[in-house]
């Protein structure tokens, strides 16, 4: 087993290394590569150092079996289709694949048998879209959605370095480099670019990627994502209509059961999700459960997960090991 981590050198990447580190990946070799500039530095994984590799056509002929490509959609889109052509499966990170009809979205808690589906590129969804999907499917199944409203607050760690960066200078008092306002102290209502429609990519991105992880091409869904001056960790605010009556206890014991899930819902102690029970972690954890009185079958729910970690790599390695 040979695998290749594309992009190794970014913040994603780093998280890549760290968690097939920590998971005990079972892999003969591990190649790491880069862009030119990052060419010869050194990372460590399991006690050795590595040299990062240049990215290259000359990857095709280096016989990896699973490529982890967290370098963009750019990089994914040159090299991904070449690198099948060799023998790999790509589990790919950017969103440039997602919407293939060709190639699985998959969060293997909600729909790991779409992975047999692949031919030889497998996509992992949107950070956001992954930790909604982890509390949302157990429902879906027991319940059947019907509408669902997202409002996100995510971390500047969904902007990678620069947008970590773009905090650090804010609260410093220097100005803003990547996004297009001053993130330190405020928050903003946009992420990614705006389409026809006015909504941005991102909010295009968990609409979309929602109904193909269900099957659910005709679920109403909408959804409105705001930066947050948080260095890591995305909170997403759901609010749900089911197709079918439920009772509240019923609600937790479906969220009880739900893989990948952690309740921490207990108003009476002041316990629910934030950014600090998560950060780190690779759980999805769930809080602030309670009936939307304003209409028949709603309730509301608090999602709080790591998107680096579970948002990302971790999603994308738990992928892999299916292949192991």
């Amino acid at each position: 087993m040979k695998l290749a981590v594309v992009g190794a050198t970014g913040m994603v990447g780093g998280y890549f290394i760290k968690i097939l580190e920590e998971r005990g990946f079972r892999a003969d070799e591990v190649l790491f590569f880069a862009s030119a500039r990052s060419a010869g530095k050194i990372v460590h994984f399991k006690g050795a150092d590595h040299k990062i590799i240049a990215l290259d056509d000359n990857i095709y002929g280096m016989g990896i079996n699973i490529a982890l490509m967290c370098a963009g959609g750019e990089i994914s889109a040159k090299y991904a289709p070449g690198l099948v052509d060799a023998g790999a499966v790509v589990i790919d990170n950017s969103s440039h694949f997602r919407m293939d009809e060709s190639v699985p979205l998959v969060v293997p808690e909600v729909n790991a048998d779409a992975i047999s589906k692949h031919k030889g590129i497998i996509s992992n969804p949107n950070c956001s879209t992954i930790q909604s999907m982890v509390a949302l499917a157990p429902l879906h199944e027991a319940f059947g959605l019907k509408r669902v409203v997202y409002s996100t607050y995510q971390a500047v760690s969904g902007a990678g370095m620069e947008g970590w960066q773009d905090l650090e200078n804010g609260l410093q008092g220097k100005p803003q480099k990547m996004f297009a306002h001053p993130i330190a102290n405020n928050l903003i209502p946009q992420i990614d670019v705006f389409k026809e429609n006015a909504y941005t990519g991102e909010e295009m991105k968990m609409i979309n990627e929602s109904r193909k992880i269900l099957n659910a091409p005709r679920l109403a869904v909408t959804a409105t994502c705001v930066r947050v001056p948080v260095y890591n960790v995305h909170s997403v605010s759901i609010n749900i209509e089911f197709e079918k009556e439920f009772g509240m206890e019923e609600i937790f014991n479906t969220l009880k059961t739900a893989k990948g899930v952690i309740l921490v819902d207990d108003p009476a102690q002041n316990a629910y999700p934030m950014p600090i029970t998560a950060d780190g972690k690779d759980d999805v954890f769930v809080g602030r459960i309670r009936r939307d009185e304003s209409v028949k079958n709603g309730i509301n729910l608090w999602v709080v997960s790591d998107n680096l970690r579970k948002g990302a790599a971790t999603n994308a390695i738990q992928i892999a090991e299916m292949f192991l």
